[in-house]
């Protein structure tokens, strides 16, 4: 059997710097340069300051991947680059960089949808068969997807709105708690009654497997308002205790809409039945536990890849790039850095989509 070309991956979509080298399904090195430093005053993600950091610290990312790899440069074989959905200037940043490697090398390039690298993530960890259920659930996307293939995706419902993560990082600002909301939010949420504040849980009045998050990163502001009109301010526990409650809004919608994407899935009878979850909101335990009890009583397999690997890196694009390039996919030097690019081309596009398409 041949073996697997050593693959260069980079990564760049949004806030994380990220280099790896992968053969076949074995991770020789993934480095991640975080930027949470340049942001910390801004409350959230500037897109200028995090295209300038992508600039100045990509190539020091490859370089350690290499060193790491235990790899020489020109011992690479092909390379697989983020081309988007994402911010612009970093995409580009790494469509770049990529090009240059390739062209030097005279290797082949691919350009990978930054969401397929975290939706074949389960393939490269658990080696999971098509088609499986994935729920994409970040900071910036919140989708359903089966995923029969590594260009084949069908979307049953995604958020309309804001991600999870996103409300996650708007709530911990609303209550005064340390960037990234998730962890400071999870964190809190331990020592605190969900059942105090009664939130909403959006859309679940409805059918389907959209789902909507604004309307409950509202709701919190206003219980907070309430709070501090009435009481001057607010106490350790008034925190906790809407940081429970908001908490459990989520892991309330994200398990019943989860239900219905896991009926209309199973529906298709595939012969591995499988779900699968990553991005970084996955590592929420409240949220994880709630998938688990949901796959138990169906009888499907569970699967959430290791944290390294649900958040943004650069081994999840250089796997998505090895089975593009199994499946023949090659780029040229035309390649486009692209800041929307659906999975499901034939999906309807999700509410807020631009006169540039649908993001995701």
């Amino acid at each position: 059997m041949d073996r697997p070309p050593l693959i260069l991956g980079l990564e760049s979509s949004c806030d994380d710097t990220a280099a790896a080298l992968l053969r076949g399904r074995e991770v020789l090195s993934s480095v991640v340069m975080g930027q949470a430093e340049l942001h910390a005053a801004f409350g959230g993600v500037v897109p200028e300051i995090a295209a300038r950091a992508h600039a100045e610290k990509l190539d020091l990312a490859v370089e350690r991947a290499l060193e790491d790899a235990g790899v020489t440069l020109p011992q690479v074989e092909a390379v697989a680059v983020t081309a988007g959905p994402g911010l612009i200037g970093g995409v580009l940043s790494g469509v770049m960089l990529g090009k240059g490697i390739a062209a030097g090398l005279d290797v082949p390039l691919v350009g990978v949808n930054h969401l397929a690298g975290h939706a074949l993530t389960p393939r490269l960890t658990d080696d999971l068969t098509y088609p499986y259920l994935m729920l994409l659930v970040s900071g910036g996307h919140c989708q359903f997807l089966i995923v029969r293939g590594p260009q084949d995706f069908s979307r049953l419902g995604g958020t309309i709105d804001d991600a999870p993560g996103e409300a996650f990082d708007k709530t911990a600002r609303i209550l005064g708690l340390p960037q990234p909301g998730g962890p400071s939010v999870e964190a809190e949420a331990a020592g605190g009654n969900a059942r105090r504040f009664a939130l909403p849980r959006p859309l679940l009045d409805r059918p389907g497997c959209d789902l909507s998050f604004s309307g409950l990163k509202t709701a919190m502001l206003r219980e907070r308002d309430k709070l501090v009109a009435a009481q001057g301010g607010l106490h350790a526990q008034d925190r906790a205790d809407l940081c429970a409650a908001f908490q459990g809004a989520v892991r309330h919608v994200l398990a019943e809409k989860t239900r219905r994407a896991l009926a209309l899935y199973l529906e298709e009878a595939p012969e591995v039945p499988a779900f699968a979850i990553a991005g970084g909101v996955a590592a929420n335990g409240a949220i994880r536990s709630a998938m688990e009890s949901l796959c138990a009583e169906h009888g499907v397999a569970f699967v959430a890849p290791p944290l390294r690997l649900c958040t943004d890196n650069a081994a999840m694009i250089a796997y998505a790039g090895s089975e593009l390039l199994a499946a023949g996919e090659r780029h040229g030097m035309d390649l486009a850095a692209r800041p929307r690019w659906p999975l499901d081309a034939s999906a309807a596009p999700l509410v807020g989509s631009g006169r540039k398409g649908a993001k995701a």
